[in-house]
């Protein structure tokens, strides 16, 4: 009985070292189970990090500025609106929500010509929403865009198509500049020495005019198509600063620079508010030359006529129609 019994125990001891060590097997896999699960888990806050990372990523909408060209999207069977008003309303929901987020959001224009140039040129297929999104970044780059800070969707629409008008103008001087070719006198790119005189002129013009609000509209007619037309709002103050949007004088000084080389005289007209209130017009043509000054008759027959039907418009009350100032030469140091 001793031998049975102490086989007995040998073999139960036996048996429960067996399962002792299966049990310790079972838990260090269950250990091994746990560390694994573990590692493959997120870091802490990396979720908090990308959303932060995503805060700061500007954004860019591309928005169909008029009906007409959201009618040409709706042939697209991939563009999901076929009511202008609703695509305005659901446009500025998206904007709001945007903002709200802290994101910073430009708007460019989203031009149906353009974007099937674009298409056809990457060879994308344009019926896509991957297309109008790669097309929309595209674009942003080259083309106009406003930043969105709440303003309403009207307003927006208006910049934006300001933005645009401004971006035709001054490609469409461009082309004129850069065909010009070299200047005669320092054999250099003409269109540097035009813009360059330009600038100049514009900056004797308003010293010449003295301190107060500027406006000025130039106009060039232009070979085929309508004439180039820029403008530009330029506050004088009394110490001699000046205060401009660059855009604005960017353009209008290439289109000025643009007459400089036109077969045909362009137009500049400024108008001039002082301090007391009073508003003044001037005018000169211009010329590869320079600019010509108006007489007093010509200032008058030219602010107070429709360009686009040729009649008279009634003068304003209050405003005085002078000749053109006289400007001195440029230096040589000015181009």
């Amino acid at each position: 009985m001793s031998r049975t019994s102490s086989t007995e125990n040998s073999s139960r001891g036996s048996s429960a070292g067996k399962r002792t060590g299966a049990r310790r097997t079972d838990r260090n896999r269950t250990g091994r189970g746990k560390a694994a699960r573990q590692s493959d888990r997120r870091p802490p806050g990396r979720t908090a990090y990308r959303r932060a990372m995503r805060r700061e990523a500007p954004t860019v909408v591309g928005l169909l500025l008029d009906d007409h060209d959201f009618a040409v999207m709706t042939g697209y069977p991939s563009f999901p609106f076929r009511d202008y008003g609703l695509y305005l309303h659901h446009l500025d929901g998206l904007l709001r929500s945007l903002h709200a987020q802290g994101t910073s959001v430009a708007v460019t224009l989203f031009d149906p010509e353009r974007y099937a140039d674009h298409c056809a040129d990457t060879r994308r297929p344009p019926d896509t929403p991957a297309s109008r999104i790669h097309y929309t970044a595209a674009v942003s780059t080259t083309g106009p865009a406003v930043p969105y800070t709440r303003q309403p969707l009207a307003l927006l629409r208006v910049q934006l198509a300001h933005e645009a008008a401004l971006r035709a103008t001054w490609d469409r001087a461009g082309d004129i500049l850069t065909a010009a070719g070299q200047c005669p006198d320092c054999e250099g790119p003409l269109a540097h020495c035009a813009f360059d005189l330009a600038s100049h002129t514009l900056l004797r013009i308003v010293e010449a005019a003295g301190p107060g609000t500027h406006h000025f509209v130039c106009s060039l007619p232009a070979a085929d198509g309508d004439p180039l037309l820029a403008a530009a709002h330029i506050t004088a103050d009394p110490d001699g600063d000046m205060h401009v949007s660059d855009t604005e004088a960017l353009v209008l000084c290439t289109v000025m620079a643009a007459a400089r080389i036109a077969t045909r005289p362009g137009g500049l007209v400024l108008r001039t508010t002082d301090s007391e209130g009073t508003d003044t017009v001037y005018g000169w043509s211009l010329h590869p030359d320079g600019p010509h000054p108006l007489t007093e008759a010509e200032v008058f027959n030219a602010y107070c006529t429709d360009p686009d039907t040729g009649d008279p418009v009634p003068p304003e009350g209050g405003v005085r129609y002078r000749a053109g100032l006289p400007l001195p030469p440029p230096l040589p140091g000015d181009y």
